[in-house]
């Protein structure tokens, strides 16, 4: 039936990170999208860490913002922790990242989403595609009702004929507590698509109040405070900490000895899992030559007493779980609230998509996130933004956004997916890029503001700031490459601190180009630098195009 003449322009499937961006870019873009979703409570939900970003995630959370998605907005305005991860290292492998309020980043992309008038929720299970020649017009769901549309979204998650897993039992299920969607996979078979299963999982949560954290190592925020997005007036919140323990020698044992309780070692689940993140028992089994291994204790809001355990995906029986947890230090009591478990589910290679996400099958159908086989929030809001945006150029018969290897991680993400034969949950690392150290955190708004400014999703305001910071930017370039630093004792007292001396005065940026050199030593050596006040995210850029000139020029 046709339900109250229900015409779109495009609707989306499904309303987690890809789903919600793709939702949010289309109807920036003017098209009138109705978004989907099978537990309209559920939308933006982190259903396994609660956390956004870390190593080459970080950048991507940057590259949306820069094009002008919404997830590093979500993050900044809902971190209850933030931490630079490998701050030591190289910039091409600094990895900001946000522990998240899990609630109120939620109730945030609900209300981006309720507040944009193009935008229409529906809770709802699609079950079919209607389609016309090969190219898509509409969509139907469980109760027969009929939605047209000249572009449709998948973004479905697990939930495509999902199975969840804990121990030898398991039942349909996309989510813990949320039904599978059964019926699209037959539909998208039926329109000549080819189908496949992976496998993920989830730990368990357990009670903050049944944990003893004087027992495990504390992992506090940093001093210094970074945010993801590049617009204005980002907000500072009270920060909370994390904690560390380890596996035992019991743990293992506990694990060992009922592996013939695991589906996965049972043969019960045929999709493959994550090669990054592998269940504890994986971990057990392939690393037997590890004494412990890592468990981080990470709060899931500040309204609540539930806590993420971090290295404990695992789909052994509940009982199991109890008792490997009461082996790790901290953890001897601990109340579990909710069990461990795995979850197998269709998805579709995307070697059957094109650049742009779009079918080469079916006309104005796309996929984005991990139906498309890829793991991580971050690598679905991204799959989701080019999606949305590119749903809008079909409509429009404008050209494709087609992001390239060399511009972007979203641009080498789709790559290798459309690509290359995916055989486990696909997650980005920089070691997939040949473009790593122009591809970093810091520059993501150099590189793709004006492209998200052309599309028409940056609005006045960042695109003035980006511009501004550009400026800046150059102008201590200029500086630096002109002002002369004079070999005086005293600067080189205190360039003895740091292992450096210099013979003979010289301009700030080839000093600056020394590995030990760092531009906050600049400002403590010379009065004129330290006067100025640059701006950290100025200095940031400026100090990484001086050092490494050499290797960017290549």
């Amino acid at each position: 039936m046709n339900y109250l003449k229900n015409t779109y322009d495009c609707i989306v499937v499904g309303a987690g990170h890809a789903g919600c961006e793709a939702a949010v870019s289309a109807a920036r873009l003017g098209a009138k999208v109705l978004l989907c979703t099978l537990n309209i409570d559920n939308i933006a939900l982190m259903p396994c860490n609660p956390a956004i970003g870390g190593p080459a995630k970080s950048t991507i959370v940057r590259e949306i913002d820069a094009l002008g998605g919404v997830m590093g907005e979500a993050a900044d305005a809902t971190y209850i922790q933030m931490r630079m991860l490998n701050s030591s290292k190289g910039p091409a492998v600094r990895a900001l990242r946000a522990q998240s309020d899990k609630k109120q980043y939620m109730d945030y992309m609900r209300n981006v989403i309720e507040n944009n008038k193009n935008i229409y929720l529906r809770q709802a299970c699609i079950t079919d595609l209607i389609a016309e020649n090969g190219v898509i017009t509409g969509a139907v769901d469980e109760f027969g009702i009929e939605y047209k549309a000249r572009t449709v979204i998948l973004t479905t998650g697990t939930s495509l004929c999902g199975r969840i897993f804990v121990g030898l039992k398991s039942y349909s299920a996309g989510r813990l507590g949320e039904m599978a969607a059964i019926g699209l996979s037959d539909s998208l078979k039926k329109l000549g698509i080819n189908i496949k299963k992976l496998k993920t999982g989830t730990p368990p949560r357990v009670d903050k109040r049944t944990i003893d954290y004087s027992k495990m190592q504390i992992q506090p925020p940093d001093e210094e405070l970074y945010f993801y997005s590049f617009k204005p007036d980002r907000p500072v919140r009270p920060q909370v900490p994390c904690y560390l323990t380890r596996t035992t020698e019991e743990t293992h044992r506990i694990i060992r000895e009922n592996l013939d309780k695991s589906p996965m070692f049972q043969g019960l689940i045929e999709g493959v899992g994550p090669r990054y993140c592998p269940s504890i028992e994986d971990k057990v089994v392939r690393f037997a030559q590890n004494p412990s291994h890592h468990i981080f204790v990470e709060p899931e809001g500040l309204g609540t007493y539930e806590v993420y355990i971090q290295g404990f995906s695992s789909s052994l029986p509940a009982d199991v779980q109890v008792k490997m947890l009461h082996t790790l230090p901290g953890l001897e009591k601990a109340h579990v609230i909710k069990p461990a478990y795995a979850v197998e589910y269709d998805y579709v290679p995307a070697v059957q998509t094109m650049h742009s996400l779009m079918s080469k099958n079916i006309q104005g159908l796309f996929f984005a996130g991990q139906i498309n086989g890829t793991s991580g929030y971050e690598e679905a809001a991204g799959q989701g933004l080019i999606a949305g945006i590119n749903a809008v150029n079909y409509l429009n018969n404008s050209e494709m956004l087609e992001l390239s290897r060399s511009s972007s991680y979203i641009g080498t993400l789709i790559d290798d997916l459309v690509t290359k034969d995916i055989q486990d949950p696909y997650r980005m690392l920089t070691s997939r890029s040949e473009y790593r150290l122009l591809l970093r955190q810091d520059n993501a708004d150099a590189r793709l503001t004006e492209i998200g400014r052309k599309i028409g999703l940056i609005d006045d305001a960042q695109f003035k700031v980006y511009t501004e910071k550009q400026q800046n930017i150059e102008k201590e370039m200029s500086r630096l490459l002109e002002h002369k630093i004079s070999a005086t004792d005293k600067v080189n007292e205190i360039l003895a601190k740091y292992g450096e001396n210099m013979e003979r005065g010289m301009k700030a940026a080839e000093l600056l180009k020394r590995p030990n050199i760092t531009y906050k030593i600049l400002q403590e050596i010379d009065e004129t630098t330290a006067n100025l006040n640059v701006a950290r995210d100025i200095y940031e850029q400026v100090e990484v195009l001086i050092k490494y000139e050499g290797y960017l020029k290549r």
